[in-house]
């Protein structure tokens, strides 16, 4: 095993302090959305420290031993999934990810068309699939999947607006997902979507109805904060056709291909196949490929998809999720005790809290502390870490 240095995504909407402060470094003044465990060729991690080897070389090198048969068999020399500490100190954008199939035919059109992998107007970096796992380590705001076309119609009831009116009388003449695929194309829609005018103005009754009486304060205080980050985008006002989410910490959410979401504040663990794909519809000054976004978006209403923890070795609780690309446990370790974390495939243990050390049944060792991290390769076996703090493992399942 070896220490493992991240990569850092500088978007404008992180916070500039929190992954700082995990991670034991000094805040620069700027914003820190995103630091990445893991091997993607965009931005992969290096081994060894930050004078280390790139993950993601390393692994091509030899991935037999690094992955281990079963893994590089199903996945080829590459390590499955990302490991990432997310920060947002502002909503991030309007997205999707996609399917497997839509990012491999997606892929191949960019190719074609001669799009470079690093243009920012490019919407595929892979031909992967972007499941994804959030744990809370704070409090964690977000929008996920659509909800109930009459819980939405219930909202707008009463609102005068033009454009409150035409997403009622949509999503009540048709609550089915066709009716709320029409509602959502109305307001991202290159052709049909409201003007920033009609958005600030709608924007301004969901905030004065939030100060008379609101049927959901919750849905007027999500477009009040995205209008406000992002004046006249109408991706603020589709608040009212998405589930809101509230995590505490040590609470998860997964979020399949598909599922439109926006996060809106919080710290978190995200672990996520090996992707960097993202469709996005507003909230954002990326690019935005509404047409792609529409193709893999999944219009069924449903709830949130919160994955309840199964307790293993007393001292750690796995969080199982329906893809074959990742899985996350999170161990606390007892001061002075010695604890087996799950797995025997290709790992990434994040410390969290306190000081541990790893060791493998093929006699490796490595001491941690917090927001230190370590790539443990399948040929170092099982492991158990002692010591006292907290740890999160990515791991392939």
């Amino acid at each position: 095993m070896q220490e493992l240095a991240p990569s850092f995504q500088t978007y404008a909407w992180g916070s500039s302090t929190a992954i700082p402060e995990a991670l034991g470094t000094a805040p620069d003044g700027g914003p820190v959305a995103e630091a990445w465990f893991g091997g993607h060729p965009s931005a992969p991690s290096l081994v060894g420290g930050p004078a280390g080897e790139p993950l993601d070389v390393a692994i091509a090198q030899d991935p037999a031993a690094l992955l281990g048969p079963d893994v590089a068999s199903r996945f080829g020399p590459q390590l499955p999934f990302l490991l990432k500490l997310i920060a947002a100190a502002r909503p991030l954008s309007l997205q999707v990810h996609p399917s497997i199939e839509l990012a491999q035919d997606g892929y191949g059109r960019e190719d074609a068309r001669g799009v470079a992998l690093d243009d920012p107007r490019r919407a595929y970096r892979d031909r992967n699939h972007k499941p994804e796992l959030v744990y809370a380590l704070s409090p964690f705001e977000a929008l996920v999947g659509f909800r109930a076309p009459r819980r939405t119609a219930e909202i707008l009831r009463g609102l005068d607006h033009p454009v409150a009116r035409q997403l009622h009388k949509t999503v009540t003449a048709d609550p089915t997902p066709s009716g709320v695929r029409e509602a959502f194309t109305r307001l991202v829609g290159e052709g049909t979507r409201p003007t920033p005018r009609e958005v600030s103005e709608l924007a301004d009754e969901f905030r004065a109805r939030l100060v008379a009486g609101s049927p959901s304060p919750r849905t007027d205080r999500a477009v009040d904060v995205l209008e406000r980050a992002y004046p006249g985008d109408p991706g603020a006002v589709t608040a009212v056709l998405l589930n809101p989410v509230s995590l505490r910490p040590g609470e998860a959410l997964f979020v399949p291909a598909g599922a439109v979401h926006a996060y809106l504040d919080g710290f978190a663990v995200e672990i996520m196949a090996n992707s960097d794909n993202v469709l996005r519809a507003g909230l954002t000054s990326k690019h935005v490929d509404i047409p792609e976004l529409l193709r893999a978006v999944d219009c069924v209403a449903a709830p949130p998809i919160r994955i309840a923890p199964e307790r293993v070795y007393d001292a750690t609780e796995v969080y199982y999720v329906p893809v074959d690309d990742f899985e996350l446990s999170v161990t606390q370790v007892p001061g002075g005790g010695v604890v087996r974390l799950p797995g025997v495939g290709p790992r990434v243990v994040v410390c969290l809290e306190g000081d541990v050390v790893l060791r493998s049944a093929a006699g490796a060792e490595l001491a941690l502390h917090a927001g230190r991290a370590a790539f443990v390769p399948a040929a170092d076996g099982a492991l158990v870490v002692a010591g006292h703090g907290r740890v999160v493992q990515g791991s392939v399942p």
